[in-house]
């Protein structure tokens, strides 16, 4: 079981220099709270262009921005905003479950997600109200 239960930054180290460049590095069960099952990225997305959406029903993600800058508004079903910046690519976002998500990329950025499950359609909710809906019936 996770130990996160809200939305929160995930801090890695950093190794190397200015002069040699650096690497980060994420470990299972040190860094992330979960088994990774997939993992995807995101780039050239316009910055103009607002995207996610949506929450999962069931899916955990630790999301980081290896390049540039992405904002995340984050709410869970009982209509509690969270507000987070990725702005350096040590620093990552734990998602936990039942959360909405809004996420807008500065010009370059690209976005890195470790995903707890594999790619299922059903376990996205892509409409606001019924998601917010949804606190009523638990």
């Amino acid at each position: 079981m996770t130990p996160f239960k809200e939305p929160c930054f995930i801090e890695l180290n950093s190794i190397g220099s200015s002069d040699l460049g650096y690497i980060t590095v994420a470990e299972y069960q040190k860094d992330i709270p979960f088994d990774i099952k997939r993992v995807y990225w995101t780039y050239y997305t316009p910055n103009k262009v607002t995207r996610g959406h949506h929450a999962h029903k069931k899916l955990e993600q630790c999301i980081f921005a290896v390049s540039g800058t992405i904002d995340f508004e984050l709410v869970n079903q009982f209509g509690e905003n969270f507000f987070f910046t990725l702005d350096t690519p040590e620093k990552g976002l734990y998602i936990p479950p039942m959360h909405w998500r809004t996420i807008q990329f500065s010009h370059s950025a690209v976005l890195l997600c470790l995903a707890s499950e594999v790619y299922l359609q059903e376990d996205y909710i892509r409409d606001y109200d019924y998601f917010l809906s949804l606190n009523a019936k638990s």
